[in-house]
Protein backbone atom coordinates (compact mmCIF):
# COMPACT_ATOMS: atom_id res chain seq x y z
CA UNK A 1 0.00 0.00 0.00
CA UNK A 2 1.88 3.32 -1.21
CA UNK A 3 2.21 5.73 1.50
CA UNK A 4 2.81 9.24 1.84
CA UNK A 5 3.56 11.96 4.50
CA UNK A 6 2.26 15.53 4.23
CA UNK A 7 4.24 17.88 7.18
CA UNK A 8 2.36 21.58 7.30
CA UNK A 9 4.48 23.62 9.59
CA UNK A 10 3.38 27.29 10.28
CA UNK A 11 3.84 29.22 13.48
CA UNK A 12 1.61 28.58 15.57
CA UNK A 13 0.89 24.54 14.95
CA UNK A 14 2.08 21.57 13.11
CA UNK A 15 0.24 19.33 11.36
CA UNK A 16 1.14 15.79 9.68
CA UNK A 17 -1.19 13.98 7.41
CA UNK A 18 -0.55 10.68 6.67
CA UNK A 19 -2.06 9.28 3.36
CA UNK A 20 -2.63 5.97 1.99
CA UNK A 21 -3.80 5.32 -1.37
CA UNK A 22 -4.41 9.37 -1.72
CA UNK A 23 -6.92 9.37 1.15
CA UNK A 24 -6.34 11.07 4.22
CA UNK A 25 -6.59 7.73 7.39
CA UNK A 26 -4.79 10.00 10.04
CA UNK A 27 -3.96 13.43 11.09
CA UNK A 28 -1.45 14.75 14.11
CA UNK A 29 -1.57 17.92 15.39
CA UNK A 30 0.66 19.47 17.52
CA UNK A 31 0.34 23.63 18.80
CA UNK A 32 3.19 25.85 19.33
CA UNK A 33 1.51 26.49 22.88
CA UNK A 34 0.50 23.20 23.65
CA UNK A 35 3.04 20.76 22.89
CA UNK A 36 1.53 17.18 24.15
CA UNK A 37 3.17 15.45 26.91
CA UNK A 38 3.08 11.41 26.29
CA UNK A 39 6.77 10.24 26.15
CA UNK A 40 8.13 13.32 28.28
CA UNK A 41 9.91 12.10 31.75
CA UNK A 42 9.61 14.05 34.43
CA UNK A 43 10.87 14.60 37.70
CA UNK A 44 7.56 14.30 40.22
CA UNK A 45 6.26 14.73 44.02
CA UNK A 46 3.83 12.63 45.47
CA UNK A 47 1.01 15.29 46.52
CA UNK A 48 -1.37 12.22 47.89
CA UNK A 49 -1.64 8.68 48.02
CA UNK A 50 -4.95 7.04 47.58
CA UNK A 51 -5.55 3.81 49.00
CA UNK A 52 -9.19 3.15 47.78
CA UNK A 53 -7.55 3.66 44.41
CA UNK A 54 -4.41 2.53 44.92
CA UNK A 55 -3.36 5.50 43.36
CA UNK A 56 -1.56 8.86 43.76
CA UNK A 57 -1.72 11.97 42.48
CA UNK A 58 1.65 13.45 41.34
CA UNK A 59 3.11 17.06 40.76
CA UNK A 60 5.13 16.75 38.08
CA UNK A 61 5.60 20.58 37.41
CA UNK A 62 1.86 21.13 35.10
CA UNK A 63 -1.53 23.29 35.92
CA UNK A 64 -3.16 19.97 37.36
CA UNK A 65 -1.58 17.22 39.10
CA UNK A 66 -0.80 13.86 37.11
CA UNK A 67 -2.32 10.26 37.95
CA UNK A 68 -0.03 7.43 38.87
CA UNK A 69 -2.03 3.88 39.51
CA UNK A 70 -0.01 1.07 41.12
CA UNK A 71 -0.27 -1.20 37.93
CA UNK A 72 1.76 1.00 36.35
CA UNK A 73 4.74 1.31 38.81
CA UNK A 74 7.76 -0.74 38.90
CA UNK A 75 7.52 -3.90 41.34
CA UNK A 76 8.46 -7.71 40.88
CA UNK A 77 5.52 -9.06 39.03
CA UNK A 78 6.14 -12.21 40.53
CA UNK A 79 4.75 -11.06 43.87
CA UNK A 80 1.40 -10.17 44.75
CA UNK A 81 0.11 -6.56 44.07
CA UNK A 82 1.18 -4.59 47.18
CA UNK A 83 -0.29 -1.71 49.08
CA UNK A 84 -0.09 1.78 47.17
CA UNK A 85 1.48 2.74 50.60
CA UNK A 86 4.58 0.08 50.44
CA UNK A 87 5.67 2.09 47.33
CA UNK A 88 4.63 5.87 47.43
CA UNK A 89 4.50 8.10 50.50
CA UNK A 90 3.32 12.26 50.36
CA UNK A 91 6.40 14.37 49.48
CA UNK A 92 8.07 11.27 48.04
CA UNK A 93 10.15 12.20 44.74
CA UNK A 94 9.86 9.76 41.92
CA UNK A 95 10.71 9.80 38.33
CA UNK A 96 7.44 8.87 36.14
CA UNK A 97 6.87 9.44 32.42
CA UNK A 98 3.85 10.67 30.68
CA UNK A 99 1.54 7.39 29.62
CA UNK A 100 -1.90 9.95 28.36
CA UNK A 101 -2.20 13.50 27.85
CA UNK A 102 -4.52 15.78 29.92
CA UNK A 103 -7.38 14.99 28.36
CA UNK A 104 -10.97 17.24 28.98
CA UNK A 105 -10.54 17.77 33.18
CA UNK A 106 -8.80 14.98 33.73
CA UNK A 107 -4.61 15.25 34.49
CA UNK A 108 -2.05 13.22 32.92
CA UNK A 109 -1.30 9.78 32.88
CA UNK A 110 1.92 8.26 34.82
CA UNK A 111 4.14 5.78 34.67
CA UNK A 112 7.37 5.02 36.67
CA UNK A 113 8.09 1.88 33.88
CA UNK A 114 9.69 4.24 31.66
CA UNK A 115 10.09 3.32 27.89
CA UNK A 116 12.52 4.97 25.86
CA UNK A 117 12.19 4.53 21.89
CA UNK A 118 14.26 4.94 18.87
CA UNK A 119 13.80 4.14 15.14
CA UNK A 120 14.28 0.58 15.96
CA UNK A 121 14.07 -0.05 19.28
CA UNK A 122 12.31 1.13 22.79
CA UNK A 123 14.49 0.65 25.42
CA UNK A 124 12.94 -0.21 28.81
CA UNK A 125 15.53 0.22 31.86
CA UNK A 126 13.76 -1.91 34.62
CA UNK A 127 12.73 -4.59 32.62
CA UNK A 128 14.91 -8.21 31.77
CA UNK A 129 13.37 -9.60 28.51
CA UNK A 130 13.95 -9.58 24.30
CA UNK A 131 10.59 -8.46 22.39
CA UNK A 132 9.43 -8.38 19.06
CA UNK A 133 6.79 -6.55 17.69
CA UNK A 134 3.92 -8.63 16.82
CA UNK A 135 3.45 -7.02 13.40
CA UNK A 136 6.81 -8.91 12.62
CA UNK A 137 5.46 -12.66 11.91
CA UNK A 138 8.14 -14.47 10.03
CA UNK A 139 9.81 -16.54 12.86
CA UNK A 140 12.93 -17.00 11.70
CA UNK A 141 12.47 -12.74 11.07
CA UNK A 142 11.94 -13.04 15.16
CA UNK A 143 14.52 -15.40 15.87
CA UNK A 144 16.96 -13.27 13.91
CA UNK A 145 15.99 -9.86 15.87
CA UNK A 146 16.36 -11.51 18.85
CA UNK A 147 19.76 -12.85 18.85
CA UNK A 148 21.20 -9.85 17.41
CA UNK A 149 19.78 -7.83 20.59
CA UNK A 150 21.06 -10.46 22.89
CA UNK A 151 24.72 -10.42 21.10
CA UNK A 152 24.80 -6.25 21.31
CA UNK A 153 23.20 -6.30 25.31
CA UNK A 154 25.95 -8.61 26.34
CA UNK A 155 28.96 -7.53 24.25
CA UNK A 156 28.17 -3.99 25.69
CA UNK A 157 27.00 -5.03 29.04
CA UNK A 158 23.28 -2.81 28.70
CA UNK A 159 20.40 -3.49 31.24
CA UNK A 160 17.03 -3.51 30.51
CA UNK A 161 14.54 -4.78 28.72
CA UNK A 162 14.89 -4.04 24.41
CA UNK A 163 11.10 -4.32 22.47
CA UNK A 164 12.22 -4.50 18.56
CA UNK A 165 9.58 -2.36 16.65
CA UNK A 166 8.40 -3.15 13.32
CA UNK A 167 10.37 -1.03 11.61
CA UNK A 168 13.22 -3.08 12.56
CA UNK A 169 12.16 -5.85 10.37
CA UNK A 170 15.11 -6.63 7.04
CA UNK A 171 17.37 -4.17 8.88
CA UNK A 172 20.94 -4.87 9.45
CA UNK A 173 23.10 -5.85 12.60
CA UNK A 174 25.17 -2.54 12.58
CA UNK A 175 22.12 -0.24 12.05
CA UNK A 176 20.52 -1.42 14.99
CA UNK A 177 23.66 -1.39 17.00
CA UNK A 178 23.64 1.92 16.18
CA UNK A 179 20.31 2.27 17.46
CA UNK A 180 20.79 0.70 21.09
CA UNK A 181 24.21 2.86 21.27
CA UNK A 182 21.67 6.09 21.01
CA UNK A 183 19.30 4.72 23.44
CA UNK A 184 22.24 3.48 26.23
CA UNK A 185 23.54 7.19 25.95
CA UNK A 186 20.23 8.59 26.34
CA UNK A 187 19.53 6.81 29.32
CA UNK A 188 22.64 7.57 30.60
CA UNK A 189 21.52 10.94 30.47
CA UNK A 190 18.28 11.00 32.27
CA UNK A 191 19.84 8.65 34.84
CA UNK A 192 22.36 11.80 35.72
CA UNK A 193 19.55 14.38 35.33
CA UNK A 194 17.49 12.19 38.11
CA UNK A 195 20.04 13.12 40.23
CA UNK A 196 20.67 16.84 39.23
CA UNK A 197 17.40 17.56 39.74
CA UNK A 198 15.37 18.29 43.45
CA UNK A 199 11.61 19.61 42.48
CA UNK A 200 9.25 18.80 40.00
CA UNK A 201 10.40 19.63 36.66
CA UNK A 202 11.07 18.37 32.77
CA UNK A 203 13.89 15.81 32.93
CA UNK A 204 13.38 14.70 28.64
CA UNK A 205 11.05 16.33 26.10
CA UNK A 206 9.99 13.83 23.66
CA UNK A 207 10.86 14.64 20.13
CA UNK A 208 8.73 17.49 18.07
CA UNK A 209 6.03 16.18 16.05
CA UNK A 210 7.96 16.00 12.39
CA UNK A 211 10.62 14.04 13.62
CA UNK A 212 8.45 11.70 15.72
CA UNK A 213 6.49 10.91 12.99
CA UNK A 214 9.58 10.12 10.65
CA UNK A 215 10.56 8.19 13.63
CA UNK A 216 7.71 6.55 14.16
CA UNK A 217 5.68 6.16 10.76
CA UNK A 218 7.89 6.28 8.16
CA UNK A 219 8.60 2.77 6.96
CA UNK A 220 9.50 0.78 3.19
CA UNK A 221 5.72 1.73 2.22
CA UNK A 222 6.31 5.49 2.44
CA UNK A 223 7.17 7.08 -0.97
CA UNK A 224 7.07 10.33 -0.18
CA UNK A 225 7.50 13.02 2.50
CA UNK A 226 7.02 16.30 1.50
CA UNK A 227 7.54 19.24 4.17
CA UNK A 228 6.34 23.02 3.61
CA UNK A 229 8.83 24.42 5.75
CA UNK A 230 12.48 25.13 4.31
CA UNK A 231 13.81 25.34 8.26
CA UNK A 232 11.85 22.13 9.76
CA UNK A 233 13.06 20.27 5.86
CA UNK A 234 17.04 21.12 6.85
CA UNK A 235 16.08 19.63 10.53
CA UNK A 236 14.75 16.83 9.53
CA UNK A 237 17.26 15.91 6.76
CA UNK A 238 19.92 16.40 9.78
CA UNK A 239 17.45 13.94 11.75
CA UNK A 240 16.84 11.39 8.91
CA UNK A 241 20.66 11.53 7.93
CA UNK A 242 21.59 10.67 11.27
CA UNK A 243 18.69 8.00 12.08
CA UNK A 244 16.90 6.77 8.90
CA UNK A 245 19.45 7.64 6.02
CA UNK A 246 17.66 5.18 3.88
CA UNK A 247 14.69 7.38 3.45
CA UNK A 248 16.59 10.36 2.97
CA UNK A 249 15.92 10.40 -0.92
CA UNK A 250 12.41 10.22 0.24
CA UNK A 251 12.53 13.46 1.78
CA UNK A 252 11.11 16.13 -0.30
CA UNK A 253 10.78 20.12 0.41
CA UNK A 254 7.48 21.53 -1.20
CA UNK A 255 7.77 25.23 -2.31
CA UNK A 256 4.63 25.05 -4.46
CA UNK A 257 2.17 28.12 -4.08
CA UNK A 258 -1.03 25.87 -3.18
CA UNK A 259 -1.00 24.80 0.04
CA UNK A 260 -0.19 21.15 0.62
CA UNK A 261 -3.00 20.22 2.56
CA UNK A 262 -5.10 21.80 -0.02
CA UNK A 263 -3.33 20.02 -3.10
CA UNK A 264 -4.46 17.18 -1.17
CA UNK A 265 -8.07 17.87 0.05
CA UNK A 266 -6.87 16.85 3.80
CA UNK A 267 -8.91 20.41 5.21
CA UNK A 268 -11.88 18.95 3.44
CA UNK A 269 -11.70 15.52 5.17
CA UNK A 270 -10.23 17.40 8.28
CA UNK A 271 -13.94 19.17 8.46
CA UNK A 272 -15.90 15.98 7.18
CA UNK A 273 -13.89 14.38 10.48
CA UNK A 274 -15.68 17.00 12.68
CA UNK A 275 -19.36 16.04 11.39
CA UNK A 276 -21.86 13.38 13.36
CA UNK A 277 -22.84 12.08 9.79
CA UNK A 278 -20.47 9.93 7.40
CA UNK A 279 -21.63 9.07 4.02
CA UNK A 280 -21.03 5.74 2.32
CA UNK A 281 -20.71 5.56 -1.39
CA UNK A 282 -23.45 2.93 -1.98
CA UNK A 283 -25.67 5.61 -0.15
CA UNK A 284 -25.84 4.56 3.34
CA UNK A 285 -24.34 6.06 6.52
CA UNK A 286 -22.43 6.59 9.40
CA UNK A 287 -23.91 7.92 12.38
CA UNK A 288 -20.45 8.59 14.90
CA UNK A 289 -21.37 10.22 18.47
CA UNK A 290 -18.16 10.89 20.85
CA UNK A 291 -19.07 11.22 24.64
CA UNK A 292 -16.92 11.31 27.70
CA UNK A 293 -17.75 7.85 28.33
CA UNK A 294 -17.70 5.72 25.24
CA UNK A 295 -18.24 6.82 21.34
CA UNK A 296 -21.06 4.89 19.50
CA UNK A 297 -21.08 4.24 15.49
CA UNK A 298 -24.41 3.58 13.76
CA UNK A 299 -24.76 1.78 10.55
CA UNK A 300 -27.51 2.62 8.36
CA UNK A 301 -28.62 1.89 4.49
CA UNK A 302 -29.94 5.48 4.07
CA UNK A 303 -30.90 5.56 0.43
CA UNK A 304 -29.06 2.21 -0.87
CA UNK A 305 -31.46 -0.09 -2.07
CA UNK A 306 -28.94 -1.68 -4.52
CA UNK A 307 -29.17 -5.72 -2.98
CA UNK A 308 -30.99 -8.47 -4.55
CA UNK A 309 -32.69 -8.92 -1.30
CA UNK A 310 -32.91 -6.85 1.98
CA UNK A 311 -30.11 -9.20 3.14
CA UNK A 312 -27.62 -8.47 0.25
CA UNK A 313 -28.37 -5.18 0.97
CA UNK A 314 -27.71 -5.01 4.38
CA UNK A 315 -24.48 -7.18 3.90
CA UNK A 316 -23.08 -5.27 1.66
CA UNK A 317 -23.76 -1.83 3.37
CA UNK A 318 -22.20 -3.46 6.52
CA UNK A 319 -19.10 -4.67 4.59
CA UNK A 320 -18.37 -1.00 3.21
CA UNK A 321 -19.00 0.17 6.64
CA UNK A 322 -15.82 -1.68 8.20
CA UNK A 323 -13.95 -0.05 5.63
CA UNK A 324 -14.90 3.76 6.53
CA UNK A 325 -15.38 2.91 10.61
CA UNK A 326 -11.93 1.79 11.12
CA UNK A 327 -10.12 4.87 8.46
CA UNK A 328 -12.80 7.42 10.90
CA UNK A 329 -11.48 5.68 14.03
CA UNK A 330 -7.72 6.66 13.18
CA UNK A 331 -8.66 9.80 11.55
CA UNK A 332 -10.54 11.29 14.14
CA UNK A 333 -8.19 9.74 16.59
CA UNK A 334 -11.10 8.14 18.66
CA UNK A 335 -10.27 5.62 21.97
CA UNK A 336 -11.31 3.97 24.84
CA UNK A 337 -14.66 2.01 24.33
CA UNK A 338 -16.36 1.95 21.31
CA UNK A 339 -19.73 0.57 20.26
CA UNK A 340 -20.72 -0.20 16.55
CA UNK A 341 -24.33 -0.90 16.12
CA UNK A 342 -23.84 -2.91 12.57
CA UNK A 343 -27.44 -2.98 10.48
CA UNK A 344 -29.04 -7.13 11.66
CA UNK A 345 -27.86 -9.97 9.40
CA UNK A 346 -30.04 -13.05 9.83
CA UNK A 347 -27.19 -15.41 7.71
CA UNK A 348 -24.56 -16.38 10.39
CA UNK A 349 -21.78 -17.12 7.36
CA UNK A 350 -22.86 -12.86 6.46
CA UNK A 351 -21.99 -11.99 10.02
CA UNK A 352 -18.95 -13.93 10.69
CA UNK A 353 -17.43 -12.20 7.26
CA UNK A 354 -18.28 -8.31 8.33
CA UNK A 355 -16.48 -9.61 11.65
CA UNK A 356 -13.29 -10.42 9.88
CA UNK A 357 -13.47 -7.92 7.04
CA UNK A 358 -13.49 -5.70 10.42
CA UNK A 359 -10.53 -7.17 12.56
CA UNK A 360 -8.47 -6.78 8.93
CA UNK A 361 -9.07 -3.21 7.86
CA UNK A 362 -7.67 -2.82 12.02
CA UNK A 363 -4.74 -4.76 11.40
CA UNK A 364 -3.55 -1.47 9.69
CA UNK A 365 -4.32 1.16 13.03
CA UNK A 366 -1.14 1.95 14.71
CA UNK A 367 -3.18 2.32 18.11
CA UNK A 368 -3.79 -1.25 20.03
CA UNK A 369 -7.23 -2.36 19.12
CA UNK A 370 -9.21 -5.16 20.78
CA UNK A 371 -12.53 -6.47 20.08
CA UNK A 372 -13.71 -7.68 23.13
CA UNK A 373 -17.34 -9.23 22.66
CA UNK A 374 -20.20 -8.95 20.03
CA UNK A 375 -23.27 -8.57 22.51
CA UNK A 376 -26.50 -10.09 22.93
CA UNK A 377 -28.27 -7.19 20.90
CA UNK A 378 -25.74 -7.48 18.13
CA UNK A 379 -23.36 -4.83 19.29
CA UNK A 380 -19.99 -5.03 18.42
CA UNK A 381 -17.70 -3.88 21.74
CA UNK A 382 -14.29 -2.98 21.38
CA UNK A 383 -11.67 -0.49 22.07
CA UNK A 384 -8.41 1.52 20.83
CA UNK A 385 -6.22 2.71 22.97
CA UNK A 386 -6.50 6.55 23.85
CA UNK A 387 -2.78 8.28 24.48
CA UNK A 388 -3.74 11.89 23.44
CA UNK A 389 -6.82 14.04 22.45
CA UNK A 390 -9.48 13.47 19.77
CA UNK A 391 -9.47 15.49 16.87
CA UNK A 392 -13.05 16.70 17.72
CA UNK A 393 -11.45 17.55 21.39
CA UNK A 394 -8.40 19.24 19.88
CA UNK A 395 -10.07 21.17 17.53
CA UNK A 396 -13.23 22.00 19.27
CA UNK A 397 -14.79 23.24 22.38
CA UNK A 398 -17.95 22.81 23.77
CA UNK A 399 -21.04 24.97 22.66
CA UNK A 400 -22.04 27.87 24.56
CA UNK A 401 -25.63 27.69 23.71
CA UNK A 402 -25.98 24.04 24.34
CA UNK A 403 -23.55 23.09 26.88
CA UNK A 404 -22.64 20.60 24.76
CA UNK A 405 -25.51 19.06 25.03
CA UNK A 406 -25.84 18.84 21.31
CA UNK A 407 -29.42 20.65 21.32
CA UNK A 408 -31.27 23.12 22.89
CA UNK A 409 -34.54 24.08 24.06
CA UNK A 410 -37.08 25.27 21.38
CA UNK A 411 -38.80 28.72 21.25
CA UNK A 412 -42.27 26.91 23.15
CA UNK A 413 -40.46 25.16 26.11
CA UNK A 414 -39.09 28.57 26.72
CA UNK A 415 -41.98 30.34 26.62
CA UNK A 416 -43.57 28.26 29.06
CA UNK A 417 -40.98 28.09 31.33
CA UNK A 418 -41.43 32.29 31.08
CA UNK A 419 -45.18 31.78 32.28
CA UNK A 420 -44.51 29.84 35.13
CA UNK A 421 -41.69 32.43 36.41
CA UNK A 422 -44.04 35.26 35.82
CA UNK A 423 -46.55 33.29 37.89
CA UNK A 424 -43.95 33.16 41.00
CA UNK A 425 -42.41 36.45 40.65
CA UNK A 426 -46.47 37.79 40.85
CA UNK A 427 -46.86 35.90 44.32
CA UNK A 428 -43.93 36.98 45.50
CA UNK A 429 -43.17 40.55 44.36
CA UNK A 430 -45.75 43.90 44.40
CA UNK A 431 -44.99 44.75 41.30
CA UNK A 432 -48.30 47.44 40.09
CA UNK A 433 -46.73 48.19 37.18
CA UNK A 434 -46.45 44.76 35.76
CA UNK A 435 -43.46 42.46 34.02
CA UNK A 436 -41.11 43.03 31.00
CA UNK A 437 -39.64 39.95 29.32
CA UNK A 438 -36.12 40.09 27.43
CA UNK A 439 -35.68 37.25 25.32
CA UNK A 440 -33.82 35.76 22.27
CA UNK A 441 -35.95 36.79 19.14
CA UNK A 442 -37.27 33.87 18.43
CA UNK A 443 -38.74 33.65 21.78
CA UNK A 444 -40.44 36.72 21.92
CA UNK A 445 -41.73 36.60 18.26
CA UNK A 446 -43.40 33.10 19.21
CA UNK A 447 -45.16 35.09 22.43
CA UNK A 448 -46.13 37.63 20.34
CA UNK A 449 -48.13 35.56 17.96
CA UNK A 450 -48.79 31.47 18.45
CA UNK A 451 -48.64 32.48 22.63
CA UNK A 452 -50.72 35.39 22.18
CA UNK A 453 -53.75 34.17 23.42
CA UNK A 454 -51.68 32.33 26.27
CA UNK A 455 -50.31 36.01 27.23
CA UNK A 456 -53.45 37.60 27.39
CA UNK A 457 -54.68 34.74 30.12
CA UNK A 458 -51.57 35.17 31.64
CA UNK A 459 -52.15 38.97 32.66
CA UNK A 460 -55.62 38.44 33.30
CA UNK A 461 -54.57 35.56 35.79
CA UNK A 462 -51.68 37.72 37.66
CA UNK A 463 -53.75 41.27 37.03
CA UNK A 464 -50.28 43.08 35.75
CA UNK A 465 -49.34 44.24 32.18
CA UNK A 466 -46.78 41.80 30.54
CA UNK A 467 -43.91 43.61 28.64
CA UNK A 468 -41.70 42.44 25.56
CA UNK A 469 -37.80 43.39 24.53
CA UNK A 470 -35.75 41.45 22.00
CA UNK A 471 -32.14 41.19 23.05
CA UNK A 472 -30.11 39.62 20.19
CA UNK A 473 -27.74 38.73 22.03
CA UNK A 474 -29.10 36.09 24.02
CA UNK A 475 -29.28 32.55 23.32
CA UNK A 476 -32.91 30.93 22.93
CA UNK A 477 -32.89 29.54 26.16
CA UNK A 478 -31.61 32.49 28.11
CA UNK A 479 -34.12 35.05 29.45
CA UNK A 480 -34.68 37.55 32.12
CA UNK A 481 -37.39 39.01 33.45
CA UNK A 482 -37.39 42.68 34.71
CA UNK A 483 -40.49 44.08 37.40
CA UNK A 484 -41.34 47.42 36.70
Amino acid sequence: MAEELLINVTPMECRVALIENGTVNELFVERTAKRGLVGNIYKGKVVRVLPGMQAAFVDIGLSRTAFLHINDMVWPRSQPTPNVFELLHPGQMLTVQVMKDMLGTKGARLSTDLSIPSRYLVLMPYGNHIGVSQRIEAEDERDRLRGIIEHIQAEHNLPGSVIVRTAAEGVDEDAIAQDMNYLSKLWEFIQRKQKEVSTPELIFEELPLPQRIVRDLASDETAKIYVDSREIHGKLSEFVNEFVPTIQNRLLHYPGEKPLFDLYNVEEDIQKALQTRVALKSGGYLMIDQTEAMTTIDVNTGSYVGGRSLEDTVFKTNMEATQVISRQLRLRNLGGIIIIDFIDMQEVGHREEVMRQFEKMLERDHAKTKITQVSELGLVEMTRKRTRESLEHLLCESCPTCQGRGYVKTAETVCYEIFREIMRYARAFDSKGGFTVVAHPAVIDRLLTAEAPAVADLEHFVNRVIKFQVENLYTQEQYDIILS
